[in-house]
């Protein structure tokens, strides 16, 4: 198994910047797609933004696209979520997940997929 810890999240005026990590542990961490998700309260859980193994692909939801940037770091077993002009309807928790695949350069972006999620880390953007 492979344990993710997110940490980063805080309050932020609008127009503001976050950047979340995610630190996992417990397997090869290059083995693994990661991506990451949010929940806002009320309402489902969706889809942000997925990296491959080696971190060459990516992709993004339609909404944080242009604004947020996924990398990792495959030293360092981190992924990290740089948030860029944040707008109060990005208020959410924020999850990192991680899958195991033997594709290098496939990036997966349902839920479904993930085996593996962290407890979540809130961001608060305000008016």
């Amino acid at each position: 198994q492979v344990q993710l810890v997110e940490s980063g999240g805080g309050l932020v005026q609008a127009g503001g910047s976050l950047r979340l990590s995610c630190a996992a542990s417990g397997r090869t961490f290059s083995n693994y797609a990661m991506g990451w998700f949010r929940q806002a309260p009320g309402k489902e859980r969706n889809f942000v933004a997925a990296i491959s193994r080696d971190g060459g692909s990516t992709t993004y939801a339609d909404s944080v696209k242009g604004r947020f940037t996924i990398s990792r770091d495959n030293a360092k077993d981190t992924v990290a979520l740089q948030m860029n002009s944040l707008k109060p309807e990005d208020t959410a928790v924020y999850y990192c997940a991680a899958v195991r695949t033997s594709y290098t350069y496939s990036y997966y972006y349902t839920e479904d997929k993930y085996a593996y999620w962290g407890q979540g880390t809130q961001v608060t953007v305000s008016s």
